[in-house]
């Protein structure tokens, strides 16, 4: 059951989405950067160390090769395997359309399961299905890591400062909130799966009356396909030695996106404990469920708050690292995804289905 052509209302919308999101996320860094310091923030961006800078790029890289290398071992998992360089270049497209729609993953996923089904040739489910079991198990190192952090910092720390509880805060939700929440949908699947379909239904009838020239599927094919996709996650989760792979591949990409921001802090002048970057990046994830483009102006401002509050660093200078580290883990995957996804969109458009 392959992904329909998206309908071109649709794609106007998203786009016009995407440029409002994108000029809501400029205004918030351009606020971050004008509250701490324009020119302390360029001062520290032009002195740089440009030994360091190339670190971070190569640093971003082999997050990249990393986490697609995890979906690659879904992939093949499902029945669905590629190459393992393209599945790098498939989750690099992921990633580009993650950072390009409003509340990052929730609001990507849906297109990177159109490029992953693409490029593996296989149902939309399937590719929704792998990627979102790669999102769930990138989630696990990053609870243990933020708890890891979190405990050598507050350990050091004089008193709980109110940013420092808001960490707390946000742990506590990472390592019990969301894993609860995921049990009990998964435990009460069957109910949810009839909740999306009652809600879903009309929802589709009702815009099949404004759009012109689409019909929409029926709930008996709704229901087919979310069936197919719990299918597909239960297939992956009975598979040890995959999760197990998946999950130190997961691992070691956390370890990256760490170590850039480390590197970043360095290139400044400003390095910090270990334990601080494995703290704020895992938390500054959360701020990706904002509705900005890949959580872009929030996750800069969370970061740079976690770090003046947890080490010796400077707003300023936490502020040109923070800028420093997003070049390597947003700007670079996003502009290389972008290529690759609209390289797919082509391939698609050229091969289309008989």
């Amino acid at each position: 059951m392959k992904p329909e052509t998206a309908n071109p209302i649709y794609m106007d919308g998203n786009r016009m989405a995407t440029v409002v999101g994108f000029a809501a996320a400029l205004a918030v860094l351009g606020g971050l950067v004008w509250f701490v310091g324009i020119d302390e923030t360029l001062d520290a961006l032009t002195t740089a160390d440009p030994w360091a800078l190339l670190a971070v790029a190569g640093i971003a890289m082999l997050w990249l090769v990393s986490w697609g290398l995890a979906l690659w071992t879904v992939l093949r998992a499902l029945g669905a395997p590629v190459a393992p360089h393209t599945a790098v270049l498939v989750f690099v497209a992921a990633v580009f359309s993650n950072n390009v729609t409003p509340f990052g993953q929730a609001g990507g996923e849906p297109v990177s399961a159109l490029l992953i089904s693409t490029a593996a040739d296989t149902e939309y489910e399937t590719g929704l299905a792998a990627i979102a079991t790669v999102d769930t198990v990138h989630f696990l190192p990053s609870v243990g890591y933020a708890i890891v952090g979190f405990t050598f910092v507050a350990a050091g720390a004089v008193q709980l400062t109110r940013n420092l509880a808001f960490a707390a805060g946000a742990v506590a939700v990472l390592a019990v909130g969301i894993p609860t929440a995921a049990v009990l949908g998964w435990r009460h699947r069957d109910r949810v799966q009839a909740a999306i379909i009652r809600g879903v239904v009309p929802t589709l009838a009702a815009l099949s009356a404004v759009v012109p020239r689409w019909s929409p599927p029926s709930a008996e094919n709704i229901e087919t396909r979310i069936a197919g996709f719990f299918s597909a996650i239960e297939r992956i989760a009975t598979d040890r030695r995959t999760v197990l792979q998946t999950f130190g591949l997961s691992a070691f990409g956390w370890i990256c996106l760490s170590a850039s921001l480390w590197t970043s802090l360095y290139a400044v002048g400003a390095p910090v404990p270990v334990e601080v970057v494995l703290l704020v990046v895992p938390v500054g994830s959360i701020a990706s469920v904002v509705p900005l483009p890949g959580g872009s102006g929030a996750i800069e401002t969370v970061l740079v708050t976690l770090l003046v509050s947890t080490a010796s660093v400077s707003a300023a200078l936490a502020t040109s690292a923070v800028l420093i580290h997003r070049v390597g883990s947003y700007l670079l995957p996003t502009v290389i995804g972008g290529g690759v996804a609209a390289a797919l969109s082509v391939d698609r458009v050229a091969s289309p289905e008989e």
